[in-house]
C-alpha cells in the first residue's frame, strides 16, 4: 500500500514527524546495555533482510529502524507495507547464549516485550495472537496492529523484525482487519517514546530469558505469554504445513512454545507452526 502522503521528505507529513536517530542512540545504547548500535534509515526494502545480511560482521544488539519499507515481510511470506513514518519498522540482532531448541520462544518473547512496552508508553491494552501477531481493539473488534518475524541468520543468530501500526487511519488500512494504536485511542503516538519503551520492554524480557538458560518458566515468559495470550480459550482453525487443517479449543502453551490444541475426538495436538483463525461461536 502506497502513502497518499509519499516520502517526498521528513515533513511532508506534520503528524508523522521523522524519529530522532540521535537522542534515541543516547537513551538507548548504553555501555552495559544490550543494545549496541541503532541505526535509522530513511527507507529500505526490509530490515530484516539488511541485517541478515551483515549478522557475521555486527555484535549482537545491532538495532535497524526504518521510516519506510518497501518490501517488508510477515510470516509466511505476507507483505507488510505501510505509509512513511506511519508506524514502527524494526529489526535487532540478536546471538542468545541459550540452548537453540530454545529460541522458538523469541517472537514470543518479543510479542510480550511490545505488548508490555505499548501498555507503558501508549496507554493501550495488547493481546497477542499466538504466534506472530499484536492485536488492539477497537469498537469492540479484534484488529491486527502488530507483526513479528525471527529468522535465523548464521550460525549463531537470529534477527527479530518487528513492525507496529502507530498513527495508520481507516482509510490507510491494507485490509478492514488491521488496526493502528491511533485507532485504538492510544494517548500517545509519538514514535520515539513507543520505540524507547519497546526496546527498553525487549531488552528487560531477553536478560530474565538469557540468565534463565532460556527456560521460559523460570524466567517468566511462559506465564506472562499465556496471561496475555488472546488465542488461549478460543475455538481455534489452524491451517497445517501439508494442506492439513485442525480445528478445536487453544487450551495451552506447552514448554516448547508449541499451542495445544484440544480436538473433538478428545485428544490434544501441540501445533509448532501455522496460520491460526480465532473462531466465533457458531463457526
Amino acid at each position: 500500500m502506497t502513502s497518499s502522503h509519499g516520502s517526498g521528505g521528513p515533513w511532508s507529513d506534520l503528524d508523522r514527524p521523522p524519529l530522532n536517530a540521535a537522542s534515541l542512540r543516547r537513551a538507548l545504547v548504553l555501555p552495559d546495555g544490550l543494545w549496541t548500535s541503532l541505526d535509522v534509515v530513511t527507507t529500505t526494502g526490509s530490515t530484516n533482510s539488511d541485517l541478515t545480511a551483515r549478522a557475521d560482521e555486527l555484535p549482537e544488539g545491532a538495532v535497524l529502524v526504518a521510516e519506510e519499507q518497501t518490501e517488508g515481510r510477515g510470516r509466511l511470506d505476507r507483505s507488510w507495507i505501510a505509509p512513511a513514518r506511519s508506524g514502527l519498522f524494526l529489526s535487532v540482532l540478536l546471538k542468545p547464549a541459550v540452548p537453540v531448541h530454545r529460541w522458538g520462544w523469541l517472537p514470543l518473547l518479543t510479542g510480550v516485550a511490545a505488548a508490555t512496552g505499548l501498555a507503558k508508553s501508549a496507554g493501550v491494552d495488547l493481546s497477542l495472537k499466538w504466534p506472530n501477531d499484536l492485536l488492539v481493539s477497537i469498537g469492540g473488534e479484534e484488529r491486527k496492529t502488530g507483526g513479528i518475524l525471527a529468522e535465523r541468520a548464521g550460525e549463531d543468530a537470529i534477527v527479530v523484525g518487528l513492525g507496529i501500526n502507530v498513527t495508520l487511519r481507516e482509510d490507510e488500512l491494507p485490509v478492514p482487519a488491521a488496526g493502528s494504536l491511533l485507532l485504538a485511542n492510544a494517548i500517545s503516538t509519538d514514535r520515539d517514546t513507543l520505540l524507547r519503551s519497546v526496546l527498553r520492554s525487549l531488552e528487560h524480557w531477553y536478560g530474565e530469558w538469557v540468565r534463565a538458560d532460556g527456560n521460559p518458566a523460570a524466567s517468566g515468559l511462559q506465564e506472562a505469554y499465556s496471561a496475555g495470550c488472546a488465542t488461549l480459550g478460543r475455538r481455534v482453525r489452524a491451517d497445517l504445513p501439508g494442506e492439513r487443517m485442525l480445528e478445536g479449543d487453544a487450551v495451552a502453551l506447552d514448554g516448547d512454545g508449541r499451542l495445544v490444541v484440544a480436538t473433538e475426538g478428545g485428544g490434544t495436538e501441540a501445533v509448532s507452526a501455522g496460520d491460526i483463525v480465532h473462531l466465533r461461536a457458531g463457526d
